[in-house]
Parts: structure tokens; C-alpha cells; sequence
């Protein structure tokens, strides 16, 4: 099931941005700050109607899906989630699952797994009063796996963990991708795109400046001219360190 973008185009944020994303990798969109990477997003995510240009899901335009079928299939992850109620770990986890329309033992299996996953079963009962940042954008992140998306788009997944967390959270998203998901991040962090992703979309001032292989699309050259820094990587693929 691929999602890909024809010419976006969005009020000066996205300039004819054009990709087609592929199931089971995980793909890495990287840019300056106000590049057009969260607006790429939420475009791929149907929360944002382009000015020109479209979003196809499986060939098929991603507007033609009804909102309820197409939250089952994309799950999506803002940078500031924002939850107006002083709800349960388990309680928000539990909202995943609003798209479907399943058994409560369907739905009990997935919320399990989600917990599971973002290791957060002895904070289930907490409220997110309670947490710290990186519990509560994990707690987050489990609500949109409990929905067993198809496609998992998240924005700056990484920003409020701890580096342990970190690298649990990406084996894991990398995992899913092995399961045959797709696996879209915003990422600030170079390093991690280029040791954790499949493949980097480099945006810059709303268009595709770079897209490939991690180690071409973040090579020496391209960070120079995207991000205006030279620097160098040390170490060997799946271990690199970025030094400026």
C-alpha cells in the first residue's frame, strides 16, 4: 500500500513536493527549521488539503476515503499532542481504537500490545497529570499503534525521550516496518536518521532538495547546502556520529 504526494503544494510551506513512500521501510523526512517538513506531514496524513497537487493512498486519492477508513489505515502523531482531559495511560491508549468498530477483546488485545510496546504496563493507571514528557509522548504514541494503523506518520517522535527510550522507541518503529508497516518521521536528529531509517527526504524551503539511501541523501555535500554547516561523519553505517 503505497502513499505517495503529487506537486504539493501549500501556502508557501510546500512548494511541488512529489514522493511515493513504500510499506516496510522507514522513512526519514530531515530539514531546516520551517522546511515544510511538518506541513509534508500532515499532508500525508489527510489533515492538511493541499493548495495544488494530491495525496494517493494505494493509487487512489487519499480525499476519496471516508475519515473513518482512512484513520484506520494512517495513524498519525503530532509534535504537541494535546489532551484536554486528565484521562488514564490506559483510558488514552484505549481512544486508539475509536476508528474501529470491533469486539471489546479485539479492542482489549490491541490496547495490550500498544502498552506493550511503549513499555508503559506499571503506568497504566496514572493519569497523564503524572507523567513526565517523554511518559506522556509515549502514552501518545501507544494511543495511535493501538489503532493498528497501516501507516504510522509521526512528527519529532523523538523530541521529550531519554535516550534509552529513544532507542527502544526506534527498534520498535523499525520492527513494525519489518512487519510490513510504514514508518514516516520527522526527524532533527541527523544521526538517527542516517543510522535508523531506510530512506531520507531532505526538504528544503518546501521542496525536495535530496532523497535516497541515508548515507547519500545526508552526505557531507547536502548538509552543507540544506543546513548551510560543514561536517563529517564518523564511524560505520548503523553507528555513524555526525561531527560539525
Amino acid at each position: 500500500m503505497t502513499l505517495a504526494a503529487q506537486d504539493l503544494t501549500l501556502n508557501g510551506r510546500l512548494a511541488g513536493v512529489s514522493l511515493a513512500l513504500q510499506p516496510g521501510q522507514v522513512t526519514a523526512i530531515c530539514g531546516p527549521n520551517g522546511a515544510g517538513k511538518s506541513s509534508l506531514l500532515g499532508c500525508l496524513a489527510g489533515l492538511l488539503l493541499p493548495d495544488r497537487g494530491a495525496v494517493t493512498l494505494d493509487g487512489g486519492p487519499l480525499t476519496a476515503l471516508r475519515p473513518r477508513t482512512r484513520a484506520q489505515a494512517i495513524g498519525y502523531l503530532p509534535q504537541d499532542g494535546e489532551v484536554a482531559w486528565n484521562l488514564s495511560v490506559e483510558t488514552l491508549v484505549g481512544l486508539g481504537r475509536l476508528p474501529w468498530r470491533g469486539s471489546a477483546e479485539e479492542d482489549a488485545v490491541a490496547v495490550e500490545a500498544a502498552l506493550g510496546t511503549l513499555q508503559l504496563e506499571p503506568l497504566r493507571q496514572r493519569a497523564l497529570s503524572q507523567l513526565s514528557g517523554g511518559e506522556k509522548a509515549r502514552a501518545l504514541l501507544a494511543r495511535v499503534l493501538a489503532g493498528t494503523p497501516r501507516w504510522v506518520l509521526a512528527d519529532e517522535p523523538l523530541a521529550n525521550l531519554d535516550l534509552a527510550h529513544q532507542q527502544a522507541l526506534l527498534a520498535q518503529l523499525r520492527a513494525l516496518a519489518g512487519q510490513g508497516l510504514g514508518v514516516v518521521l520527522v526527524l532533527h536528529d541527523l544521526a538517527q536518521a542516517v543510522n535508523r531509517a531506510d530512506r531520507v527526504v531532505v526538504l528544503e524551503r518546501g521542496r525536495v532538495a535530496a532523497e535516497g539511501a541515508p548515507g547519500e541523501a545526508l552526505d557531507a555535500a547536502v548538509i552543507e547546502r540544506v543546513w548551510g554547516v560543514k561536517a563529517r561523519w564518523l564511524g560505520e553505517p548503523g553507528g555513524r556520529a555526525l561531527v560539525v
